[in-house]
C-alpha cells in the first residue's frame, strides 16, 4: 500500500463511519502510527472507506499491536522463528542515507531473528500501470551481499518498464533495500511479504494476470538477501484461531479481502 508517497484514494470523511476501527484494536496506538506516516489517510478520510487498503491493514494488524505473540505464521514463512515479538503499523525502513524520501512499510513484524515487512495491496494492481521510477541514488554499493538479485531487478525495469503491468515492482525493489538496511541495523534477517486481496468485483483474468506476475517476480529475486514471499489475505486469515479467529472474522465481513 504506503511507499515514498502514499497510495489510497480518498473516499469519504471519518464521520461517516463512526466505527473507524473493529473492537478491540488500539484505537490511539493505530492513530499514532499513522500520524508519523506521510500517507495522511485518516485526515484525509481514506481509513473511513471499507475499500481502503489503509484501512484493512489498520483493523487487521491493529489488533496484534499490544499481544505481537498472538500473530498467526504467514504461510509462506511459516518456517521462521514464531512467535513474533513485535508487530508495527506504518514503520519507516530508513536507506543508508540522510535526506531524501525512505520507504514505509505497511506492517512491520520481528521475530527473535527475522524482521518481515508487510506490503500490502487490494485494488491498487488493478487500476492503472505505473512506470517505475527509480533514481541513480538506487545504483550506490550501499546494499551489502546478496542483493544482487533485488540490483538485477532494478535494472531491468529501467530497460523494460512494462516487465509487470500490475505488480509494482519498483516499490518492492525500494522496500528490499529499506528491509536490508534496517534489518543490518537492528541484527537481524530481512523479509519481505507481499500480502495481497483477490476483490470478488476484479475480472478474473486480472486477477489471474496479477498472480502470474506475483509468481515471475518471486523467481527472479530468488535467493537473495532479502527472501520474497507472497500470500493472500484470505489465505493467511484463515489460518486465525483462538480468540484471532473471531478478529478475522470481523476483517472479512467488513473488508472482504
Amino acid at each position: 500500500m504506503n511507499s515514498t508517497t502514499g497510495s489510497d484514494t480518498p473516499t469519504d470523511n471519518t464521520a461517516a463511519m463512526p466505527n473507524l476501527f473493529l473492537p478491540d484494536v488500539p484505537e490511539p496506538l493505530v492513530r499514532a502510527a499513522f500520524a508519523r506516516s506521510p500517507g495522511n489517510e485518516i485526515a484525509s478520510g481514506k481509513l473511513a472507506s471499507t475499500d481502503s487498503s489503509a484501512a484493512l491493514v489498520a483493523n487487521a494488524f491493529g489488533w496484534f499491536l499490544q499481544r505481537p505473540d498472538q500473530l498467526p505464521a504467514f504461510p509462506p514463512h511459516a518456517d521462521l522463528d514464531w512467535p513474533a515479538t513485535r508487530v508495527d503499523v506504518e514503520r519507516q525502513m530508513r536507506f543508508p542515507w540522510l535526506g531524501g524520501r525512505h520507504p514505509w512499510l505497511d506492517t512491520a513484524v520481528e521475530t527473535p531473528r527475522h524482521l518481515i515487512g508487510v506490503e500490502s495491496k487490494r485494488f491498487e494492481p488493478f487500476r492503472d500501470a505505473k512506470r517505475p521510477q527509480l533514481s541513480d541514488a538506487y545504483d550506490r554499493g550501499v546494499w551489502g551481499e546478496g542483493m544482487q538479485p533485488w540490483t538485477q531487478l532494478r535494472d531491468d525495469l529501467r530497460a523494460s518498464p512494462y516487465l509487470f503491468c500490475r505488480v509494482d515492482a519498483a516499490q518492492l525493489v525500494k522496500h528490499a533495500f529499506g528491509l536490508v538496511t534496517e534489518a543490518r541495523r537492528i541484527g537481524k534477517a530481512p523479509v519481505l511479504l507481499y500480502l495481497y486481496a483477490e476483490p470478488a468485483r476484479v475480472p478474473a483474468g486480472a486477477l489471474a494476470q496479477h498472480r502470474e506476475e506475483v509468481a515471475r517476480l518471486s523467481t527472479l529475486v530468488k535467493g537473495a538477501a532479502v527472501r520474497f514471499a507472497a500470500c493472500t489475505w484470505r489465505a493467511w486469515l484463515a489460518t486465525f484461531t483462538g480468540p484471532a479467529a473471531l478478529h478475522a472474522k470481523r476483517v472479512i465481513d467488513r473488508y472482504q479481502p
